[in-house]
């Protein structure tokens, strides 16, 4: 999943539970919807996306770079304390509003399609309470 800095989720990619992260964080960037706003094209790219340990590529960095996204990735085998726990409760915090609704908790489904479609209805619910409580 990847969020904006208020907590709305943008894409969500459903994978294995032994997939690593890394490896969805291509397909994330680029499945984040236009974003409408002043006139013109719409945005279709973040101007910096933050992440924790687990997404830390130097390949993956060179081509967010290309993308002309600022990455503000932790560096793994260094100190605690590199500030991005600071934001990193934001994305947590969405993750516990998926967990709410017991059918994405725990998932019983074997078919894929059935799962995504609840991820996506979880999607819309996080999303219509945050727009009735205005969160951010």
């Amino acid at each position: 999943m990847i969020t904006d800095a208020c907590g709305i989720p943008l894409a969500t990619t459903l994978t294995g539970a032994n997939r690593h992260d890394v490896t969805q964080l291509k397909a994330l960037v680029e499945a984040i919807p236009a974003v409408q706003g002043r006139r013109g094209r719409p945005r279709r790219r973040p101007d910096r996306v933050q992440g924790d340990r687990a997404y830390d590529s130097q390949p993956h960095r060179l081509w967010l770079r290309s993308l002309g996204i600022a990455s503000d990735l932790a560096r793994r085998r260094t100190d605690h304390g590199s500030g991005l726990g600071v934001h990193r409760w934001v994305v947590e915090r969405t993750l516990s509003w998926f967990h709410q609704f017991r059918r994405l908790r725990t998932r019983y489904d074997r078919r894929a399609d059935i799962h995504e479609s609840f991820m996506a209805l979880g999607t819309c619910l996080i999303c219509w309470r945050f727009l009735e409580k205005s969160l951010c």
